[in-house]
């Protein structure tokens, strides 16, 4: 565990802890601070003011301001969120999401700015930039619609009596 600053590199680490953080090429399992710098980092849970993934992966990533570059995020929450390059399965925003040539699954904020990106599902007020959706309205009307007619039928199959 390290405190205030800390910089750390090719390591396996359990928690880090810090004001300022920057640590490559290790493993960590949790990540705590104020100002993170990841380059080349794996980890399951990073929690942070500032927080900038290059190349790295991460489970679960909380924070204020978050950039990834290069980078995986299976779970990424903030207020604002930047993505280049990326791979981000749920993302949340609770003011913006900045993304580029970048891969997502859902994402959901106040705006949304995005280049050369593919989504699952967005949710939205304001869309600027070319994203390609897999649903839209319609077709998630149509989705949950059918998926809600197998789930009835399948009940109705199964109820004893």
């Amino acid at each position: 565990m390290a405190k205030r600053k800390s910089e750390l590199e090719k390591g396996d680490f359990e928690i880090v802890e810090g004001e300022f953080i920057h640590i490559r090429q290790s493993t960590v399992r949790t990540v705590e601070g104020g100002h993170i710098e990841l380059n080349q980092v794996g980890a399951l849970s990073i929690d942070g003011e500032r927080v900038e993934v290059t190349q790295g992966a991460s489970g679960i990533l909380r924070g204020t301001d978050i950039n990834l570059n290069q980078s995986i995020s299976a779970v990424t929450a903030a207020e604002n969120v930047s993505a280049n390059f990326s791979c981000a399965p749920l993302t949340v925003a609770r003011e913006q999401i900045t993304v580029n040539n970048s891969a997502v699954g859902i994402m959901a904020a106040r705006e949304i700015r995005a280049k050369n990106t593919s989504a699952f599902l967005v949710i939205s007020n304001k869309i600027q930039g070319d994203v390609t959706t897999i649903l839209d309205w319609r077709s998630a009307f149509a989705l949950g619609a059918v998926l809600g007619g197998i789930s009835g039928f399948i009940s109705l199959l199964f109820r004893r009596k």
